[in-house]
């Protein structure tokens, strides 16, 4: 999340700001769920394990500590999960996300003159502080000693703070990790609707390297367009997570490449087992664990897939915009009463 934030970067026209209709809860058998039979559950179950144990529910912790017993994971997850679908009117969307690689330095130079800020002392969660444009040109944070590190382009800055977290190579050959720290309590706005709403492309055209060349190639204008996001992303140092490992979702715990999701937390409980069936030009039908959350990731019908770390991630989670569902694993006893109580 996640430490994410915002990292849909084309439309966000999806849910966000739209009136919801009252969720329903539809309960399924593991037969309805497309491909169930030919997921590798293992490598689900292990990423479930990961984070279990932070699910604060009498339900979910006995569970937890009968997966340490290390029982056959589909077993497991048949044996004591209901599949339930839960939608709310909207059609779900599919996008995707990654973990920017970066250079950097943790000095200020002509190179690297761009702050990655932490997060101010005098920021108030939930309130409204600086917007982004007042932070770029009035900068009331210079000199405050909030500069973790000094990047050399302010796009990528940008899409850093879209994405929530990232990697900086340093010029000494090391490495800092930056993770989700808090933001501005402003909005989110998509810079990608914004150029629909201009005419200047299509919904279908979108994309974070459409917007990024577009920005490049319209000087003042282009970096106007950035501030039409008033929402602003602090970070705070994660280097101790190691380089194998997926950076911190918002439960604190390292996320799986293609097997973390980014879901809405007032629908899916951050922890649980997930089924996806993600349609488009690659299909992928899958359990993942709902790890992340993110500011664009609003709805029942909604989730971000984490792709991994770098360029090449971040050209696969850009091409994805996909429809399918997404079903969530319960416990049994959990899964019934919540179905029998909206009837």
């Amino acid at each position: 999340m996640i430490a994410a934030t915002i990292r849909l970067f084309g439309l966000s026209l999806t849910l966000a700001g739209s009136a919801m209709a009252e969720p329903t809860y539809t309960q399924l058998r593991f037969d309805d769920l497309q491909g169930w039979l030919d997921d590798d559950h293992q490598a689900a179950f292990d990423v479930f394990t990961n984070t279990c144990r932070d699910l604060n529910d009498p339900q979910w912790e006995i569970l937890c500590d009968f997966a340490k017993t290390n029982p056959d994971p589909r077993s497991f997850f048949e044996k004591f999960f209901h599949p339930v679908l839960i939608e709310d009117g909207d059609p779900m969307l599919f996008t995707g996300y990654f973990e920017p690689q970066l250079s950097g330095s943790r000095e200020k130079d002509a190179s690297y003159p761009y702050p990655i800020y932490g997060v101010p002392d005098d920021l108030v969660l939930g309130e409204p502080y600086f917007t982004r444009r007042e932070i770029d040109e009035d900068q009331p944070l210079a000199g405050r000693g909030l500069e973790l590190a000094w990047l050399a382009d302010p796009v990528d800055l940008f899409f850093l703070q879209v994405q929530g977290s990232g990697r900086i190579s340093l010029p000494d050959g090391t490495m800092m990790r930056v993770g989700y720290g808090g933001k501005n309590g402003r909005d989110y706005s998509s810079v990608g609707m914004a150029l629909v709403d201009r005419g200047v492309f299509e919904p279908h055209q979108v994309s974070a390297a459409v917007i990024r060349d577009w920005v490049y190639q319209n000087g003042e204008e282009g970096r106007a367009l950035l501030w039409e996001n008033e929402s602003y992303v602090f970070f705070r140092e994660v280097s101790e997570v190691p380089a194998d490992l997926g950076p911190l979702g918002a439960m604190n715990r390292s996320i799986t490449e293609g097997r973390s999701i980014a879901v809405d937390p007032a629908f899916v409980t951050l922890g649980a087992p997930v089924w996806i069936e993600k349609e488009g030009a690659e299909p992928l039908n899958r359990l993942m664990v709902a790890q992340d959350t993110g500011s664009a990731i609003k709805g029942a019908q909604r989730a971000d897939i984490f792709f991994g770390t770098g360029d090449d991630a971040g050209l696969e989670a850009g091409k994805i915009k996909d429809s399918g569902r997404m079903i969530v694993l319960l416990p049994t006893t959990m899964a019934h009463r919540l179905v029998v109580a909206h009837r």
